[in-house]
């Protein structure tokens, strides 16, 4: 796949793709004969990683100590466990103060309707 085909396929810019290979968060891409990227199956699993990775707010710098550390071989799996095993903890304390605020925006909310409410039968016709 071309560089617009894959950016289209997880809806990332052509130069966010570019950045993401220029700073290891993703592993070099193949090229071919005209220098132009080729994404295969394994560099678009790569880029469907950090989309995903990214999107539940995992940093650049985790992922790319995670990248750099995969592309040492198995002798680091038990530090990519690590990682992973940390950034989730992270993301499940983020996911809990999510759940936590959204009970406080509800709570907010179902305040508001019951002054509307009030504020309706007060000041009937």
């Amino acid at each position: 796949m071309t560089i617009a085909e894959v950016g289209k396929k997880y809806e990332l810019s052509i130069d966010t793709l570019r950045y993401y290979e220029r700073i290891g968060l993703l592993p070099p891409v193949k090229r071919g004969r005209g220098g132009f990227r080729e994404y295969d199956e394994e560099a678009c699993n790569w880029v469907y990683f950090i989309k995903c990775m990214r999107n539940a707010g995992i940093t650049v710098e985790a992922l790319t100590e995670y990248v750099a550390l995969f592309q040492q071989g198995a002798s680091t799996i038990p530090a990519r466990k690590a990682l992973l095993v940390e950034q989730r903890e992270l993301l499940a304390k983020r996911s809990q103060e999510i759940v936590e605020t959204l009970a406080r925006l509800d709570k907010k909310i179902d305040g508001y309707e019951e002054r509307l409410l009030k504020y309706e039968q007060d000041n009937l016709v």
